[in-house]
């Protein structure tokens, strides 16, 4: 038997290595510009692969451009508050200190159930990190958790960045030329 969130984890690998099939899926209810930044996959996709272990990272995506560490997360509700369970706080944390060591943006990707259209939004933690590189500026343009009166995070989905607005941003860094 699957573990709760392993649909939306192998929902979220087809969509950014570029699997045509679960792209076709997802573009169904998408607007024109969801459906073009999803398209773009097809010929600029990650290679991405699956995490080992409960090290608080789910998927790990990597192209010549960008490379990140992807938590996966899913809910019938709008609003996640990591204060329900203990273990949620501490992944968050040992995936923040991991990704500082090699100033990689972690990403948290929050997957709302039955939604019609882009379901998918990005968030990163909040840190004083300085960043460096292209992933300074990554890191500036993802929105931030929330963070309780008691310290605890929450992702409220509606104030994520969605899914094709990322992707449509990193495919912005082709820096080719024609020379």
């Amino acid at each position: 038997m699957a573990a709760p969130g392993e649909p939306y984890e192998r929902e979220l690998k087809g969509l950014l290595s570029g699997d045509e099939k679960i792209i076709n899926k997802m573009i169904n209810t998408c607007s024109a510009s969801e459906t073009d930044a999803y398209k773009s996959m097809l010929v600029n996709p990650f290679l991405v692969t699956r995490a080992a272990g409960s090290l608080g990272i789910d998927l790990v995506a990597m192209r010549w451009d960008f490379s990140f560490p992807i938590e996966v997360k899913s809910s019938a509700d709008d609003v996640l508050h990591f204060s329900k369970n203990a273990r949620l706080i501490e992944q968050a944390n040992d995936m923040l200190a991991d990704c500082t060591q090699s100033h990689l943006v972690p990403i948290y990707a929050y997957r709302l159930k039955a939604f019609r259209g882009d379901p998918w939004r990005i968030f990163t933690i909040p840190t004083d990190h300085v960043f460096k590189g292209r992933n300074a500026i990554l890191y500036r343009r993802i929105p931030k958790f929330e963070s309780s009166a008691n310290g605890n995070f929450i992702m409220r989905w509606e104030n994520g960045m969605k899914l094709s607005d990322l992707i449509s941003y990193v495919g912005m860094s082709d820096y080719s030329s024609d020379e």
